[in-house]
């Protein structure tokens, strides 16, 4: 088995392996590319983002600079997905985001860990653990989400948060570790600011 066979099996293995840095270096340049494009070059980002990253939905936007060791090509994207700026991906496993997530700035996304023992941490190795983030999630600002976590539909992760662990749906987390503070309720249909109610009937 070679170390690209090894890297995509969630095995450890070697990232300095020359058949993976030549095909990571490729998308490595096409990323720098795409953090130079102007605002207005919209057409010319959905371009990369379809042709590049793993999966790309509809009408997905992403503030630059973005940041990713694959350049996002192990990035799979729902519909409507938003990120603000500096998304930065440890793309080296999948992550999938599912439709309607919304990325805070300064969010970080890790698939890539090393062993604990110290013999194979001298040797470079590394191993990957996929991250799924399920519909309609909101990650607040300077989340940082470890690898092979879980977080649920609907739930929002509070800012500045590091999660660790699987988060459900239907929840409000937050902290470090990132812990379920409460469920999305009713109330949250009413207020959305402490005691600031919503003007439903002015939203259209």
């Amino acid at each position: 088995m070679t170390q690209y066979e090894r890297m995509v099996n969630g095995l450890i293995y070697d990232p300095g392996d020359q058949e993976i840095m030549a095909e990571q270096s490729t998308f490595q340049e096409g990323l720098r590319e795409f953090n130079l494009m102007k605002p207005s070059e919209s057409e010319k980002k959905q371009k990369y983002m379809k042709e590049v990253f793993a999966e790309c939905g509809e009408n997905c936007y992403i503030e630059l600079p973005f940041h990713a060791n694959w350049g996002g090509h192990h990035l799979h994207l729902g519909d409507y997905v938003y990120a603000n700026f500096n998304l930065t991906l440890v793309d080296d496993g999948h992550i999938y985001v599912g439709n309607h997530v919304m990325f805070g700035p300064n969010v970080m996304i890790t698939t890539a860990n090393h062993p604990v023992d110290p013999k194979l941490r001298l040797r470079g190795l590394q191993y990957n653990k996929d991250v799924r983030i399920d519909d309609n999630a909101w990650i607040g600002a300077g989340v940082m989400i470890l690898p092979g976590v879980h977080i649920g539909k609907n739930s929002v992760i509070g800012a500045g948060s590091v999660v660790t662990r699987d988060i459900p749906e239907n929840v409000v987390a937050v902290g470090n570790p990132c812990r379920v503070m409460r469920e999305i309720s009713e109330r949250d249909s009413k207020y959305f600011n402490r005691d600031e109610e919503i003007d439903w009937e002015n939203l259209g």
